[in-house]
């Protein structure tokens, strides 16, 4: 059986974010709590979160920049 698990802190403590950065308003953005390779866990969001978690995917490249991991 496999089984995956999405864990938005890695077990060596490192926290990660996915950052969607404005193409238009610099300093501006929205960022989500991750894993290393970028995975969101959306079981994890508020509702509000989640809708704009799905609204920054839907606009990159039109509104957000490509999202990046970032450690820190």
């Amino acid at each position: 059986m496999n089984t995956s698990t999405h864990a938005t802190t890695p077990p060596d403590g490192d926290c990660y974010e996915l950052r969607f950065m404005s193409l238009f308003r610099e300093g501006r953005g929205l960022s989500f709590p991750c894993g290393p390779r970028g995975e969101v866990c959306l079981d994890e969001l508020s509702e509000r979160a989640r809708a704009n978690y799905f609204y920054a995917r839907a606009v990159v490249g039109r509104e957000f920049s490509v999202p990046a991991v970032v450690a820190h």
